[in-house]
């Protein structure tokens, strides 16, 4: 039987030349997808890595059905309550995707579960419909009007991001003949039911120009209501949950800019808060006659709160409400009429605190685990006492929770049921703190079943991103039960790049200090390995997007230390993609890498960038995937960072590209699709440890 051999990307001699440096990149024409060779090369990649892993489908296949069979198929949101219904999102038994609900209030227990006898369910969208004929779909605004009658919503049905938004009469279900392409991720309706706002793409994919649109006219002659042009921000839009502003919100990197008018007329014009400058963040909720504003002005890296009139709500009229704690990281507010919640970290973990406003007294919720993940929500009430949170440990399933403010009281809505005999107690969480070469101490996390030993035996999975301010927390996820269940340690390291740690941890895994983030990963894995968790060479690592960046770092600077690496739509082209700004991201994510337009910042890319550091030598086991449609990471870095792999690497270790040619940066769009991307990698995972079961 003949030996299959990989794909060979031709090399086609291209440079670059800036600051005296010449650099060659023979794969640079891979970029260029009407190249017949282009397709072909990336249709062979994916051609051999199915057939490599074709010895694993039977495998494949039964952690498919593992992960799908703790899934609850016919499962449902906890309702919220909005003016006089209960709004909710449900799935049905095999639907891959979600089904918007609602329901009349009625008085009684029974309809704050959603299940009202009485009005019976209105569907207002069934998105399984929508997809029948698309090999992708994903819903982006879903929005009703104030009044309920009418829904705007939009989608996507290539990975793209570019959606279209369609708008619905309730009452008879016709849509109205006012498609509107080309937009992004946000729209508001005006009080007057009548308008409404959304963001559109300009020609590079970002979004930058906010319209206002009347039911009944041509969306070719909306109104413009705002354009950027710096090309460092995007624009979205947002509404105050006591419905009395709409927002308009340019942010950048670490940068931000709000703008606010009288959602009642939308017509009113727009009144800027406080002019955008370098490294400054902040955001906005009204209350009465004041906003209160989330900031990280005067010093305040942590962010502090203060308020100011709406009247003058400049700079120069700010006052602290909640100071600045150098390390307890303020991460959001949530104001309601009576009450504000504030969300924010203390020595890494998440705590969410209530403060009542008539007399200033102030709570914490408090929690169950020493190691958790916590999140509030805003929810569609403006008039409540009640916040509703998600809680969740290593161990513990995602439940939700309606928390008294008043009274202090939390009532458990719901918990997802995991399937298959899943019991908490089998499995251990722990915490760990891994001295980096620096003297850093970096969280990791790790979850475990009872009887796996800890004495360098078991095989150790390793996930990890470090970019962006980004936290991951120490959350449950049922599909990794696949490899906790066959032996893994399951850890998550809590890298600099992060602000798990605060603004300092951020800062100091970015820009001239982004090898922090890489060196953390790697000083973790040793300490992983000192502590007994892991054997070198016994380590499976994966990261995506940023995260796919860390892995082709890591693996360029230590790959005797892994096994197994996946890394997903990894962002591994750094310098020549922050050296173009007609890319979507380029130009707004400066102040994350740097511009190497600047030679100081060229030489630190270059020095770390995976594609342009890969060297002759061993590397472990890689699966590398991608999406055709990714606006976000594209397609090349992947596959010219697998076609430099191939040209260099000393190992018959695997190398497999995997490109989707039907999805973007988040993958497949249903919810069972996805889970055969995990199977994929969790396949590959095991293969290369040599678990075959």
């Amino acid at each position: 039987m003949t030996e299959l051999q990989p794909p060979v990307a031709p090399q086609r001699h291209h440079e670059f030349e800036l600051f005296n440096d010449a650099r060659t990149d023979p794969w640079f024409w891979l970029r260029f997808i009407e190249d017949a060779e282009t397709m072909a090369y990336l249709e062979a990649e994916n051609a051999y890595t199915d057939a490599v892993m074709a010895p694993t489908e039977e495998l494949q296949e039964k952690l498919y059905r593992e992960m799908r069979g703790r899934i609850r198929e016919d499962d449902s949101t906890v309702p919220e309550k909005d003016g006089d219904y209960f709004y909710y999102i449900r799935f049905e038994e095999g639907g891959q995707y979600p089904v918007y609900c609602r329901r009349l209030r009625n008085s009684g227990s029974v309809d704050r579960e959603g299940d009202d006898p009485e009005g019976g369910e209105e569907v207002l969208l069934d998105a399984n419909e929508l997809a029948k004929d698309q090999d992708y779909l994903r819903v982006g605004v879903f929005d009703t009007s104030p009044d309920h009658k009418l829904l705007a919503y939009s989608l996507d049905t290539e990975g793209s991001e570019v959606y279209t938004i369609r708008i619905m009469d309730l009452a008879t279900r016709e849509h109205l003949d006012e498609p509107i392409p080309n937009t992004y991720y946000s729209l508001e309706w005006a009080n007057d039911n009548l308008s409404f706002f959304y963001s559109v793409l300009d020609e590079h994919h970002r979004p930058v120009r906010v319209f206002r649109h009347r039911l009944g006219e041509d969306p070719s002659r909306d109104r413009l209501v705002y354009e950027e042009h710096d090309e460092r921000f995007f624009v979205g839009i947002a509404k105050s949950l006591s419905r009395r502003f709409i927002y308009v919100v340019a942010g950048g990197n670490n940068m931000s800019e709000w703008r606010f008018m009288d959602a009642g007329d939308p017509d009113s014009p727009l009144t800027l808060i406080e002019p955008r400058s370098e490294d400054f963040e902040y955001d906005v909720e009204d209350h009465g006659d004041r906003f209160l504003i989330r900031h990280n002005g005067g010093g305040a890296k942590d962010f502090m709160v203060s308020e100011a009139p709406i009247a003058s709500p400049g700079w120069d009229s700010w006052t602290p409400v909640v100071e600045h704690q150098p390390g307890r990281p303020i991460l959001g507010l949530h104001c309601f009429q009576d009450y504000l919640v504030m969300e924010f970290r203390e020595a890494g973990l998440p705590q969410v605190s209530v403060t009542r406003f008539s007399t200033g007294d102030s709570h914490r919720i408090a929690l169950d685990d020493a190691v958790y993940g916590i999140s509030a929500r805003s929810g569609r009430e403006w008039d409540t006492s009640t916040v509703r949170y998600s809680y969740s440990s290593m161990t513990t399933p995602p439940t939700v929770y309606d928390y008294d403010m008043d009274t202090r009281d939390r009532e458990f809505r719901k918990q997802i049921e995991v399937l298959g005999g899943f019991e908490s107690a089998d499995y251990s969480t722990e915490r760990l703190l891994a001295p980096a070469r620096d003297g850093a101490l970096v969280p990791i996390s790790l979850v475990y079943r009872n009887d796996t030993p800890l004495d360098g035996s078991a095989p150790l999975y390793l996930y990890g991103y470090g970019s962006y301010g980004i936290i991951l927390d120490a959350e449950f996820g049922s599909a990794r039960l696949s490899l906790v269940d066959r032996g893994f340690i399951f850890a998550i390291a809590h890298i600099r790049g992060g602000m798990e740690m605060g603004w300092d941890w951020y800062e100091s895994g970015k820009l001239l200090n982004k090898r922090n983030t890489f060196n953390d990963f790697i000083d973790c894995a040793d300490h992983l390995v000192s502590r007994g968790y892991a054997a070198p060479g016994n380590i499976a690592a994966a990261g995506g997007s940023a995260g796919g960046m860390l892995m082709g770092a890591v693996v360029n600077q230590r790959p005797d230390l892994f096994r197994a690496v996946a890394a997903h739509v990894p962002f591994v082209d750094v310098l020549n993609t922050m050296l173009d700004d007609s890319l979507p991201l380029t130009t707004m994510e400066y102040n994350e890498w740097g511009n190497p337009n600047d030679a100081i910042y060229y030489d630190y890319i270059k020095s770390y960038s995976p594609y342009d550091n890969v060297t002759a030598q061993d590397y472990p086991n890689l699966l590398i995937t991608g999406g055709i449609n990714d606006p976000r990471v594209t397609y090349w870095e992947p596959a010219k960072w697998a076609a430099r792999l191939r040209a260099a690497k000393t190992d018959d270790n695997l190398l497999l590209l995997k490109i989707h040619m039907d999805s973007g940066h988040a993958g497949a769009s249903g919810r069972f699709d996805r889970l055969k991307e995990v199977a994929l990698e969790y396949a590959f995972v095991l293969h290369c440890f040599g678990i075959s079961e």
